[in-house]
This record gives C-alpha cells, sequence and structure tokens, in this order.
C-alpha cells in the first residue's frame, strides 16, 4: 500500500517543528520540508510530487503551506490547485504559523460564548482586533467579516492596517474598517461601541488593562491568544472560558482557543490523510471545523 507522503512548503529559512510533529501524529508516514520556497518555485515542486505516483496513488501525496505570511499562503495555495492535473490531483493545506487555525479557533470559541451567554449572533457583532497586521489578526478579521459581523482592524500604525484593510476588501470582497491603536486613548477610543475584543498582539505585549475593559461599557466578550506573559488582557488566566473580566465581558483565554485550535489543526491533517480524493483546505475550511470542536 502506497504510504502518505507530506511535502511542507515555507518561504522561511525554517519549517516549523509543530507543523510537522502535528502532522507525523495525525497520519502521515513521511514529512519532506521545503525552505526558502518562491511563489513561482511551487508550481514545478508540486508536478514533481504529483506525477512521481500514479493516478491510483495521488490521493495518498500531500502538501502543506506555512510560513507566516497569510496572503502568500493563499496565493501559493492558489498555485497548487492551478498546477493539479486529472487524474493526479493531490491534496493542500495552508496553515502559515498555525494562524489559520488559531484565529478560525478564536473567533469559533467567541461565536460560541456570544450565541450560549448573550444571545447574539456573531453576524450581527461589532468587534475590534488589535493586531491586525499580524496573520492571525488578519485571518480573525477576513473570517468574522465574511461571516457578516462589523469589523474594526487596529495596528499601531493607521498605514499599515489601513493597507490591510483595503487588501482584505479587494480579495475577499468585504469591507472592514481600519483605526489606529498606538496610545491608551486611542485604545480606549476604538473600544468605545464594540461587543468584541480579540486580542492578537505580540507574545508578552498586554493590549487591554482592567481599567479599560471597565469603560468599555458595551463589551460582550474579550478573548487573548497570547500565552506569554504579561497577558494580553489584564486579568485574563490562560485557561479561562467564559470567566468575566473587569467591566463584565466575558474572557477566553489563549490555552482555551489553542485547545480548539490543535484539534483543528490535527484534524484537518487527518481528514487529508485519509480523504479518499484530493482535498484543498484553507482558513473556511479551518472555521468550518473549529465551529463543530467549540
Amino acid at each position: 500500500m502506497a504510504k502518505n507522503i507530506l511535502h511542507m512548503l515555507s518561504p522561511l529559512r525554517h519549517m516549523s517543528p509543530f507543523d510537522v510533529n502535528m502532522s507525523l501524529d495525525a497520519g502521515y508516514d513521511a514529512v519532506v520540508p521545503y525552505i526558502d520556497v518562491k511563489l513561482e518555485e511551487v508550481m514545478p515542486l508540486v508536478q514533481d510530487a504529483m506525477f512521481s505516483r500514479s493516478p491510483r496513488d495521488a490521493v495518498h501525496t500531500a502538501v502543506f503551506i506555512g510560513g507566516k505570511d497569510a496572503v502568500l499562503a493563499l496565493d501559493m495555495l492558489e498555485q497548487v490547485r492551478k498546477t493539479l492535473l486529472k487524474p493526479f490531483e493531490i491534496s493542500a493545506f495552508a496553515d502559515p504559523a498555525g494562524s489559520f487555525t488559531t484565529a478560525a479557533a478564536m473567533v469559533a470559541c467567541v461565536e460560541k460564548l456570544l450565541k450560549q451567554k448573550k444571545g447574539k449572533a456573531l453576524a450581527d457583532a461589532r468587534i475590534v482586533i488589535f493586531g491586525a497586521t499580524g496573520p492571525v489578526g488578519y485571518t480573525s478579521g477576513v473570517i468574522a467579516a465574511l461571516e457578516g459581523a462589523d469589523v474594526t482592524l487596529t495596528a499601531r500604525e493607521l498605514n499599515k492596517v489601513q493597507a490591510k484593510a483595503d487588501e482584505i476588501k479587494q480579495r475577499f470582497g468585504v469591507t472592514v474598517h481600519a483605526a489606529q491603536a498606538k496610545s491608551p486613548e486611542e485604545i480606549t477610543a476604538t473600544l468605545a461601541g464594540k461587543e468584541v475584543a480579540l486580542c492578537c498582539a505580540a507574545a508578552g505585549v498586554q493590549v487591554l488593562s482592567a481599567s479599560m475593559l471597565s469603560a468599555a461599557k458595551s463589551l460582550l466578550v474579550s478573548a487573548d491568544v497570547n500565552a506569554v506573559p504579561p497577558a494580553g488582557i489584564e486579568g485574563l488566566d490562560l485557561m479561562a472560558n467564559g470567566v468575566e473580566l473587569a467591566g463584565g465581558s466575558l474572557g477566553i483565554g489563549p490555552l482555551a482557543i489553542g485547545d480548539v485550535k490543535y484539534k483543528t489543526e490535527s484534524g484537518l491533517f487527518q481528514r487529508m490523510a485519509s480523504s479518499p480524493k484530493a482535498i484543498s483546505l484553507d482558513f473556511r475550511d479551518a472555521f468550518s471545523f473549529a465551529r463543530e470542536i467549540a
């Protein structure tokens, strides 16, 4: 029987050990990393992987796309799709820096808490995302906006986050707002009127203080993916999942999100390894899977 072989492509100098471990534990027999991969190199690599096996065994070959750039990963995944040729089609999965599965898990956890504890749909929520120029914040914004939420992306520099908002409009056809949130006053201003706060800033950076939360009277749910002290949200426990914070919003901690993220990434690797036909997975598939888990 043909072995399940996973070719892992990264535009960076290293492939993530996290993803290597996850894919092997999910059932792949062999995992081969390729680093410093440029967009134009995806096609010949995929062709080599695709045509080296019979059509019957093609389904046992797959490609994973890593890196840290959400948009580049989507472009590389699209290049994989364009390269495929029947009956040699192989599967592909993009999850740069784990951002697609992390963002999917975060939004899915928020959606569940909003519905169960606040009787509110994600589509009706006003959401602000801190650290939105990073891959997790960016992807969280896309997922929430595609679901119909009113989304505001923030970063320390307005021009950078506005560029992300423009890119989302052009690429996905949804409108998101952009705001600068550099000073405590700016952060407090962006929280005004919002019902959900997603903290996706760099590890070890506290974004929201207890006083900011207390002043945000409309805030219902606050979530953070930062597991490195100090917490991105003051007073938020790592495992919190619906614990009340200052001001009354319900907090979701990084390890509660991480549990859903881990199961989502592992589950998608397993789905790809066991699928009887070639499949292609991105953040949309991750969110659908995370919803089931959450």
